[in-house]
Order: structure tokens, then C-alpha cells, then sequence
């Protein structure tokens, strides 16, 4: 009975920590848009039904039923049809393009020079870059939260105990014969105790902190404390062929440093440098997800109709993220501060792939408009450049049937994702 609480508890939890990215990436399009004069009639977490509004000056502010996005309306966000234009016989996508257009009457007295497309390139890409720069900082921040205000269990700077000799089989590091070579940390005269403050004169806090400096192989010069004593011992470690799996599962060998040390565990507190170097690993591949989308899409059903394990670094819907926060909530072996690192952990890579998947270039997501916006500013640079009347804004409101092909693919894709996270979700039990 607990346990399926907490499981409740853990999806709502997380279904509050989404609304909230999503109402603070929305944020970062209100914020710009309302300081650069635009008007914003409505502000809104969801889609469908309203749930709960109330109007605050000339914006709407409300929540919706379907939690899987949000918008801000903003005017004038495509040009104006021109009475030419108008009275010719709409085709269907003609009528589409029509219909995106602004028209007269949702215009009150003094919009004229309120509508989103009379504002510069620069500004229209401000308050488009707003919403992905908002997810990409709360990321970060979270990610800054965990790692280095929380911190995390792992391998400290300080020796636990000297393995004597280097290992004939990557597997065997306990047993040593009289024919194995001593290990580096035996023949640099580590002991059991002491603590590694810096290598090669850089400061370290963590063994995590050490590890890069063995890749090259080279001798390095370590500061240690012993006891009360500082001291200095030059280390070479040595590059062992081990067993690692390769990126389509199968066993390959490749080259791995090893020192010959067993490490106390604490809590680990990084440094921000550190913290910004793994958010930016998580963006990066976010985009490499991306990328590989349609594979792993393909892949997703395949398993999803054939009941093989998911790959559980692949694309997963609301509805699977939600599961993954309800089981780790629900984990009677975990801690409280387990679940709560694990859960803020999740957030921020949500937040990292809304920033990714938003800058994406096409239209309706905002990386389509601030392409535009771009686009837009060359053309009317190199008008100046040759001397030609200025060309005006572009009319994009021309791509929109592009942006409901762009639209129905992604509401085929997340329910794609929706139907395999029901049907064979990825767990943390399996």
C-alpha cells in the first residue's frame, strides 16, 4: 500500500516538475516579448481544455488539461494578408496560410505597432531564443544542485589500500604471483592513507578529478598527505587492454590506465567547471539523439511489438518518465536523498532535451522562427549592401502547411513513444 502511494506520489511529483520547465520556458518568450512592447493575450501550461485562467492586465495566465507543452500567444506573429490576396479563391493550403495570418478585428486600438513580426531581427530572436535559454539554465542550475550542493557518493582522493602488482587479466586485481610487475602505486610508494591533493600542480578534490591525467600514460608528479606531511611522488600508470562494450553491445578491447589503488568512497562535491562540462556532455548528446531519432524511433517499435528490453538511453514520452520518477519513488532500498537527486537529475536532462529538441530549425518550434529571423536579416543586410529598397519582414506565414506536416509528425512520434511506454515501458527493475 505504501509502496503504490509513493509510486503516486512520484508521478506527480514529476508531473509538477514539468509543468514547471515547461511554464519557465514559456516564461523565458512572455519576459522579452512583453519589454520589447508586444502584446501577449495569452499565456498557458498545456494544451486542450483550460483548467483554471485568470487574467492579469492584458494576459491570460492558465493551466490546461494535456501536459505536453505550453504556449504563449503573442500578435501580429505572422504579416498581415494583403487585400490582393484576400480576394482571390482559397485553395486548402491557401486557406491554411489565411487563417495563420492576423486579422483586423482580434486587433485592439494602439496594436498597430505591437505585432510580433514590426519587431527587428534581433528582438523576434530574443524572445524566441528565451524559452530553450530558460530550460537550458534550469538544467544547469539543477544539474549545479545535485553535484555540487548535494554531491554524490563516489571515489574520494584518499588511498584505501595498494594493490601490489599489475594484473595478468583485467578481472584478477586481488591475487598477485611472483612473476607480475609491481603496480604504479607500489612502485611510486603510495600507501594506504594518504591523500592526493594535486597532480602535475593542479589541485584535485576527487579521484574523478585524477582519473584524466592517466590517459596520456606519462609519469605525473602527485602531492600527497601522509599523516601531517606533504610529499611528492612521481606515478606512471599503465595502460592495460580492457574489456569495454562497444556501441552496438558486443565486447571490444581498448586501452585503460590502471594505478593500483582502492579508494575511500565520500560524498563528492564538483567544482561548477566540472558541472558545466557534464551539462554540456548531456546537451551534446541530446543532439546526437536527435540525430539517430528515426533509428531509435524504429527501434522502439520493433521491441515494442516484438517484447524485447528497451535500450534505456533512448527517447522516452511523458508517460515513461513519469513510470521511471513512480518506481524510484516506490524503491523501498532507496533514500530519501537518493530519490530526490535522482528525480531533480531527471528534470534536468528533461530540461536539456526541451532545449535541444526547441532549437531544432522548422517550424512551429523556435528554432524554426529564429532561422527565420536569420534568414530575414541577411536578405535585408545585403539589400543595403547593393542599394535596394528594403525588402521588409519575410512572410513566413507561407510555411505553415510545412508546419502542420511538421506538427502531425510530431504528435505521430510522441504517440509512437506513448503506446511503447505503456506496452513495454523501460524500468529500473528489468
Amino acid at each position: 500500500m505504501i509502496e503504490n502511494l509513493l509510486y503516486i506520489g512520484g508521478i506527480i511529483l514529476m508531473l509538477l516538475g514539468i509543468a514547471i520547465s515547461i511554464g519557465w520556458h514559456e516564461l523565458g518568450h512572455l519576459i522579452p516579448a512583453k519589454l520589447f512592447g508586444v502584446r501577449v493575450p495569452q499565456y498557458m501550461i498545456g494544451f486542450g481544455p483550460t483548467i483554471w485562467s485568470k487574467k492579469r492586465g492584458e494576459t491570460e495566465y492558465g493551466i490546461k488539461l494535456i501536459p505536453l507543452g505550453g504556449y504563449i500567444s503573442m500578435i501580429g506573429m505572422f504579416l498581415p494578408e494583403k487585400a490582393s490576396s484576400a480576394a482571390k479563391k482559397r485553395t486548402f493550403l491557401g486557406g491554411l496560410i489565411s487563417d495563420a495570418r492576423p486579422k483586423p478585428e482580434d486587433l485592439l486600438p494602439g496594436d498597430e505597432n505591437r505585432q510580433f513580426y514590426n519587431l527587428s531581427p534581433l528582438k523576434r530572436i530574443a524572445i524566441m531564443f528565451g524559452g530553450p535559454f530558460m530550460n537550458l539554465v534550469l538544467g544547469f542550475v539543477l544539474m549545479l544542485l545535485v553535484f555540487s550542493g548535494f554531491g554524490l557518493p563516489g571515489p574520494s582522493n584518499k588511498v584505501l589500500d595498494i594493490i601490489e602488482c599489475v594484473p595478468t587479466k583485467a578481472a584478477s586485481t586481488s591475487l598477485c604471483s611472483d612473476g607480475d610487475a609491481p603496480s604504479p602505486a607500489k612502485l611510486a610508494g603510495l600507501q594506504a592513507g594518504d591523500q592526493v591533493l594535486a597532480v602535475n600542480g593542479t589541485p584535485v578534490s576527487s579521484w574523478l578529478e585524477v582519473k584524466p591525467f592517466f590517459s596520456s600514460g606519462e609519469t605525473l608528479s602527485l602531492s600527497v598527505k601522509r599523516d601531517a606531511e606533504l610529499i611528492s611522488l612521481n606515478l606512471k600508470p599503465a595502460l592495460l587492454e580492457i574489456p569495454v562494450l562497444d556501441q552496438s553491445g558486443a565486447v571490444a578491447l581498448a586501452a585503460g590506465a590502471f594505478v593500483g589503488v582502492r579508494l575511500e568512497n565520500a560524498v563528492i562535491h564538483h567544482s561548477i567547471s566540472s558541472v558545466v562540462a557534464m551539462s554540456a556532455d548531456n546537451v551534446a548528446g541530446v543532439f546526437k539523439m536527435l540525430v539517430n531519432l528515426p533509428i531509435d524511433i524504429t527501434n522502439t517499435i520493433k521491441t515494442s511489438i516484438n517484447g524485447g528490453e528497451r535500450d534505456a538511453n533512448g527517447p522516452v514520452s511523458i508517460v515513461g518518465i513519469t513510470n521511471l520518477a513512480g518506481e524510484v519513488a516506490a524503491n523501498p532500498d532507496g533514500s530519501a536523498q537518493g530519490k530526490l537527486t535522482f528525480g531533480l537529475l531527471m528534470l534536468a536532462s528533461l530540461n536539456f532535451a526541451l532545449f535541444a529538441f526547441n532549437m531544432i530549425p522548422l517550424l512551429p518550434l523556435d528554432g524554426g522562427h529564429i532561422l527565420g529571423a536569420i534568414y530575414e536579416s541577411i536578405k535585408r543586410a545585403l539589400f543595403r549592401l547593393f542599394k535596394k529598397p528594403d525588402p521588409g519582414p519575410i512572410d513566413s506565414a507561407k510555411l505553415v502547411p510545412l508546419t502542420w506536416l511538421v506538427f502531425i509528425v510530431l504528435f505521430a512520434l510522441s504517440a509512437v513513444l506513448i503506446f511503447a511506454d505503456f506496452v513495454n515501458p523501460i524500468s529500473l527493475n528489468s
